[in-house]
């Protein structure tokens, strides 16, 4: 089967999903089944079906597998949001419906991904001015004491979202660049290799600025997903293991001075390792958090069987269809449904990774990989918090979590990894070789070719 009929077949099966999600969660409630599920799925297969043949006219060797496994994730994403709040689904149905057409215009304008590379340095002051741009009065907005929002007139967004684009962008361009000379001018100090200050100081002055301005603005979970791109493709670039064992180093080092001189970060520390204390003021939210997924099981209590309403109007878990959207996928499909969402994480992952090793290309192969790592990171971030493994970080669950820039940037994403695995799959006509013209015998009697 061709690709993009490989990718059509996959359109399809997220398309029945979709429709089946609906149908469920309008009957749990209504307790009787019409045509609005089928409505729904239509609508969704109808966006979907656009996409792909978009894709299959503007890049048609792109990878077939990147588009159905994010059309499953937002229907698996509309689906939960729709079971929380109509209004919310209908208004990332909306956002679904904007993400698509940058997605468009990101690859009918931009073309040649390798454009960006001549540009890494007005794009990594973009991204470090998106990340100053909650801070600044009058626009800048904090939430539960991080600042993240931008409110610009009717316009409200999470600036941090695109600045990881423009970030990834600048570490791929520099690094393809200076890479080589990062490991042929490293000495060893105390059996580690340390590169050039040279050529890496350029590249820590605009990564550590970033990391200022994201504990200046308290988005801890941006900064970590930040830092693991960054050691992801400096070992990619180098190929050394002990630049990323520094990197780790710096990252051990950091955190236990940020967690001893932030409040804020300390009250998260705190709230991870002991969220039962009556004195952690948001620990309630990982307690809710763990008896849901507690209670979820196996198999879950079922598409709309969860409580999440109470008659005061609180909602358990809080703040169930943005940061702790996982907590009520645990609850409502058990630990299979759950696994099986994180399933469909690493079969991205793996395609955008897949991707990066076709690439000849050194800065489109640190393209893929950065933008694969950040988009992994970012879902092992929120699901790692939410399971207490790690710090629970506001952050959302790429193409589930409720929130429009969350939404819009990462088509972005996709557009980028498609327009980069179209360059990485596209055939390559064979090497010319000459043709040696064979000569012919010489009729008898032509003196010219017996003279020669």
């Amino acid at each position: 089967m061709a690709a993009r009929n490989r990718e059509l077949a996959g359109l399809f099966l997220v398309a029945a999903l979709i429709t089946a999600g609906f149908a469920a969660v309008y009957t749990a409630r209504s307790s009787q089944l019409d045509s609005t599920s089928l409505t729904y799925g239509g609508i969704f297969f109808a966006l979907c079906l656009a996409v792909h043949l978009f894709i299959r006219t503007t890049l048609p060797h792109a990878d077939p597998y990147l588009f159905p496994l994010v059309g499953l994730l937002a229907a698996f994403g509309l689906v939960m949001i729709y079971r929380i709040d109509d209004t919310l689904a209908r208004q990332q149905a909306g956002w679904f419906v904007a993400g698509i057409v940058l997605f468009a215009l990101t690859v009918l304008l931009l073309r040649d991904v390798r454009v960006l590379e001549r540009y890494r340095y007005v794009i990594a002051a973009a991204g470090i001015g998106l990340l100053m741009l909650p801070r600044l009065p009058g626009i800048g907005s904090q939430v539960n004491g991080a600042y993240l929002g931008v409110h610009l007139g009717p316009i409200d967004f999470q600036p941090t979202e695109f600045a990881k684009l423009c970030i990834v962008v600048f570490l791929a361009s520099y690094l393809v660049e200076r890479g080589e000379m990062l490991v042929l001018g490293a000495r060893r100090v105390l059996g580690v290799t340390i590169p050039p200050l040279k050529h890496l100081g350029p590249l820590l002055v605009v990564w550590g600025a970033a990391m200022l301005m994201l504990v200046f603005i308290r988005d801890l979970g941006s900064s970590l997903m930040f830092f693991g791109a960054f050691l992801a493709l400096l070992y990619v670039a180098t190929g050394r293991l002990s630049f990323v064992l520094v990197g780790l180093f710096m990252f051990i080092v950091g955190a236990w001075f940020f967690a001893h001189s932030v409040a804020h970060v300390q009250e998260r520390i705190d709230i991870w390792l002991d969220p039962w204390n009556d004195t952690q003021r948001s620990g309630f939210q990982i307690v809710q958090s763990l008896f849901a997924q507690a209670d979820g099981g196996l198999f879950g209590k079922g598409l709309g069987q969860a409580l999440l309403n109470l008659p005061g109007g609180a909602q358990i878990p809080p703040a169930p269809d943005t940061d702790l959207i996982y907590a009520v996928i645990v609850n409502e499909l058990g630990l299979f449904g759950a696994a099986g969402l994180v399933l469909v994480y690493l079969l991205f992952a793996e395609r955008g990774f897949r991707i990066a090793v076709m690439c000849d290309d050194g800065f489109l192969k640190l393209l893929a990989t950065g933008l694969t790592a950040v988009f992994a990171l970012q879902a092992f971030v929120i699901i790692g918090g939410v399971t207490r493994v790690i710090p629970l970080t506001g952050v959302t669950l790429p193409f589930v979590s409720y929130g429009g820039s969350s939404i819009v940037a990462n088509f972005v994403l996709l557009a980028l990894l498609l327009m980069v695995s179209q360059e990485a799959r596209e055939p390559r006509p064979a090497p010319h070789s000459p043709v040696v013209p064979r000569m012919s015998a010489a009729p008898a009697g032509d003196t010219a070719l017996e003279a020669t």
